[in-house]
């Protein structure tokens, strides 16, 4: 979910720092001031992030051409929350006390409604004392990294990434390892299965130490779309408690899966697995809400203390009124059928854009959940043009991506952001397409990449 920033070629830390002569020339009171001190060694400002860069081509392709393009590329919905949350926002804004300051682990109405929802999906009963309500999924994430992290510690994450959990994890001084989920073979030429793409578990155990404290994972993974197994997590859990770390699960697309059934590693049958496990949920996925940054965290009651700690500190509470909408909207949506029309009504959307690729023979992973379709375009020719600064020395799925808006007018994002630079090359030739949006953008999508056809 997710507005992700580039950080794997525009690195934060790399940026171009504010000329001098800038900072020298601005004055108070018509005074020369000294320079300020805004060196942070962490963030140095200037430069131009991928969304920036991709929003700002799509503009001046619609001020152009006067047409609008077909918006594939971040994460949001194009249509609005089902009526009946709606209805319950409007309802909570109307209450005073809804209006002011939550208790820091999060209204009880909404505590409450997720203690039933998860006991019921996880198959125990959770205590209240093991919810945290958060300032959207990220947040949370961002409070569990500051509850147990510090300077030594390590964090394994999985190739590719949410971009989103490198400098969230940095900032608390710990060191981000990196383990790869391995692409299978031939994808170039034949579609794939999100569950084809797998771990190295001899790989991957090498890079444990006796400083990893903890594991991340996204599970449906954003961009693959793969559902981690059972027998992964069950394989992921053993490590954990093999080598005492702390796993943290990202479920936000939970609600998007197009088997029979979701696995959690929060549902094992291994206790230890249990203690050491948190999630983390997005009402923002589930309800087409991102606006609203409704998030929650859930994880064993000697976990979750540390997480409210940081969180109180992070931003104190999670805004009052949209808890009250979400908490209304769980109860509602558990008892009347909503998140299987919502896994029906995406299964179609994929089908929209999974159509014109088969017709022009162009490889893409099947995707076992989420709302994204990796598409390898590794066939697609392109033309010889003369590419804008900022992208003419970037990996070949920048180009891609920056030759469909001007071409075909459809947006999508090229996936290399989620790698290391080094790592880059294994998915250079793809770009990912959202299809969380209305099915009129996505038809319209559809029949503009029918003119990729001749550039094949």
């Amino acid at each position: 979910m997710h507005i992700l920033a580039f950080t794997s070629v525009f690195k934060v830390s790399s940026l171009r720092p504010l000329p001098n002569s800038i900072v020298r020339n601005y004055s108070l009171s018509n005074k020369m001031t000294s320079k300020l001190p805004t060196n942070n060694p962490y963030f140095s400002l200037g430069g131009k992030d991928i969304w920036s860069l991709i929003n700002e081509t799509a503009a001046a392709k619609e001020a152009k051409s006067g047409e609008k393009v077909a918006n594939l590329g971040q994460g949001f919905f194009s249509y609005s929350p089902p009526e009946f949350a709606i209805k319950a926002a409007k309802d909570a804004f109307d209450q005073p006390m809804d209006n002011q300051y939550a208790p820091p682990q999060g209204k009880p109405l909404l505590v409450n409604q997720l203690q039933k929802h998860y006991s019921k999906k996880l198959g125990y009963e959770l205590s209240n004392n093991q919810i945290l309500a958060t300032t959207g999924a990220n947040e949370g994430m961002f409070a569990v990294f500051f509850g147990f992290l510090s300077k030594g510690d390590e964090v394994i994450v999985f190739q590719p990434f949410f971009d989103q959990y490198i400098p969230n994890i940095e900032m608390t001084g710990a060191k981000v390892v990196f383990a790869k989920l391995h692409t299978p073979e031939g994808f170039e030429s034949k579609n794939v299965d999100g569950s084809d793409y797998f771990i190295d578990w001899d790989e991957f155990e090498k890079l444990i130490t006796p400083n990893t404290k903890m594991v991340v994972i996204n599970t449906p993974h954003n961009p693959i779309g793969k559902i981690f197994s059972k027998e992964e997590l069950n394989k992921l859990g053993e490590l954990a408690v093999k080598h005492n770390f702390i796993i943290l699960s990202d479920e936000v697309y939970e609600n998007l899966y197009y088997d029979s059934e979701f696995p959690r590693i929060a549902a094992s049958d291994n206790v230890e697995i249990k203690r050491r496990t948190l999630f983390v949920g997005s009402a923002g996925k589930t309800f087409a809400a991102t606006g609203w940054r409704i998030g929650w965290v859930i994880g064993s009651e000697e976990l979750i203390p540390y997480v409210k700690a940081a969180h109180t500190r992070i931003c104190f509470s999670t805004p009052s009124a949209t808890q009250v909408a979400v908490a209304k909207a769980l109860e509602i949506a558990d008892s009347n059928n909503y998140y299987e029309n919502m896994r029906n009504q995406y299964k179609k959307k994929y089908e929209i854009l999974q159509k014109v690729f088969e017709e022009l023979d162009i490889p893409y992973t099947r995707a076992d959940g989420g709302y994204f379709l990796l598409v390898n375009m590794k066939k697609v020719k392109l033309p010889e043009l003369e590419w804008p600064e900022l992208i003419a020395n970037k990996p070949r799925d920048f180009k891609l991506a920056y030759w469909l808006i001007e071409e075909f007018g459809v947006v999508s994002i090229p996936p290399s952001e989620f790698y290391l630079p080094e790592n880059a090359h294994l998915i250079s030739d793809c770009l990912r397409f959202a299809v969380c949006k209305d099915d009129e953008v996505l038809i319209d999508a559809a029949n503009r990449l029918k003119g990729l056809k001749k550039y094949l």
